[in-house]
This record gives C-alpha cells, structure tokens and sequence, in this order.
C-alpha cells in the first residue's frame, strides 16, 4: 500500500539520522543556530526550482528541506524539547482547527473563503495586544511580506471593495513618484532621495496588492520576469559574440533588434 510505502521512506529517513548523529563528527556538532542559514539557503533552492517549474528538482529540494525539519527535530529531542511527532501531531492539530469546512460543520465553498476563515482562526489564536499584523515574520524578504501584510490586512475587513478599485490607488501612487522624481532631478539632495524612495515603496506596496487581489504571486511573477530578461540577453549577448564583438560596439536598435528576434523564437517555441 502507499501508505506502507510512504512511511517506511519516512521511517528510514529518521534512522538515518540519528545514524548520522552518532557517527559523523559534523551532523554530531550542528545546533539550531548552525542550521539556520542553510535552511534559509534550502528554501530558497526549493523556490527557484518551483519558479523554473523543474518537478525534478523540486522533488530534490523538498528532500533537502525535510532534512533539516528531521534534524531540527533530532535536536530538539535530545535536548528534551519536542520529537518529530511533537511536530507532526502539531501541525496535525492546527491543520484540524484550520479547516472547519473540512472537520466541522462549517461552510466554505471557494478558496477566498478558505483563505479568509484561515487568517481569521490565526488572529484567534493570537492576544489582541499582538495585533493582526504580529504574526508577519520581520525577517520575510519584502516583497513577500508585503504580500502578507495586504493578506492578513485583508482579513481583517481593510481591503479595496472591488479589486478594480486597487488601480486608481496604483494611478495615484504612480503620479506621486514622478512628482517627486521631477522634485529630485530640479534639487537633488539626500531628502529628495528618501522621499523618492518611499514614494516608489508605496508604488511597488499597491503593485503588490494589485497582484494579490488578482491572484498573482508577486515574488513568482517577478521571478519569472527575471529569467525572461535572462534568456533574451544571453540571446543578444550569444549573437554579438558569433559577430566578433562586444556589446557596446552595437547601438541600441541593433541590441534591441536581438531582443525582438528573442521574442520571435520564445513565440514560436510556444506554439
């Protein structure tokens, strides 16, 4: 049966372990603390193989990542802190307590409104002194915690009517950077500067939101736009080499020309 299968693999995995602990002077010596970084690391890895939609390398860095879950757990249990199955009969119990449409009687019949019983069964289980937006890690890059800013925001009943209302706020936000741009290029100081920058935050912060109300992931979107813009300058760079020359002997038309025929070739790869 699978469920054999599945752990029997998790099982292995756990005696692999404390193997590992025993006998290999490294894994012997690692603490939460010397994990950290590398499971941020690992995180990341798992992110980019999600963005580059490889299942291949997906599969290997979740195998990565539950390393680390083990040999957090591995050390919790021998400083008599919590085991795996604390953490599993954990996760077990909030996932129950989260998904009342599921294992109680309540009704939720579109994912918004998962969503939505979701963030309020986490403010639940929180003091009204942390506040909604405590449960936001401040150590979360950016983009994603201004995603979940607008979320939990959301939740709470602060949230545009209409997701169409969310671009006159991007209308206004866009304009008050160029005021300010065109404020910063008369007088340029170190204050033009710092309002220039908040003002292009509150920019990306409604962009952000925009994509939130329409189902966009921000920091997937971007990513993928990213590699775009990799593939077709690698594309410009490959054919100005085979020329015998280098970037800056091109104008920008003959630069841009290599970039349209890289847009051709991805059109014609999708067909």
């Amino acid at each position: 049966m699978r469920e054999d299968r599945r752990l029997a693999a998790f099982g292995r995995l756990l005696d692999i372990m404390d193997e590992l602990r025993a006998k290999c002077p490294w894994d012997r010596e690692q603490t939460f603390e010397s994990l950290r970084n590398n499971t941020i690391e690992e995180t990341f890895e798992l992110a980019e193989a999600i963005a580059e939609g490889n299942p291949k390398e997906i599969r290997q860095e979740l195998g990565d990542l539950l390393l680390h879950i083990v040999f957090y757990a591995k050390i919790g249990s021998e400083a008599g802190l919590f085991d795996i199955a604390d953490v599993a009969n954990g996760i077990s119990d909030k996932l129950v307590y989260r998904h009342p449409h599921v294992f109680s009687d309540i009704h939720a019949d579109t994912p918004g409104q998962v969503s939505q019983n979701w963030e309020q069964l986490k403010m639940r289980e929180k003091s009204r002194k942390q506040g909604v937006l405590s449960g936001v890690p401040q150590s979360l890059p950016a983009m994603v915690k201004a995603y979940r800013i607008g979320q939990k925001a959301a939740s709470a009943g602060f949230d545009w009517e209409q997701r169409e209302d969310v671009w006159e706020k991007v209308r206004e936000e866009l304009a008050e950077v160029e005021t300010e741009m065109k404020s910063a290029t008369a007088v340029h100081s170190a204050e033009n500067s710092k309002r220039l920058q908040e003002e292009f935050g509150d920019l990306f912060f409604a962009l952000i939101n925009a994509a939130r109300l329409y189902g966009i992931d921000p920091e997937l979107a971007l990513e993928r736009c990213n590699q775009k813009f990799i593939r077709r300058f690698n594309h410009i760079e490959e054919n100005v080499s085979t020329e015998g020359k280098q970037l800056r002997d091109l104008t920008l038309e003959q630069l841009e020309a290599y970039w349209q025929e890289a847009k051709a070739d991805e059109k014609r790869e999708l067909r």
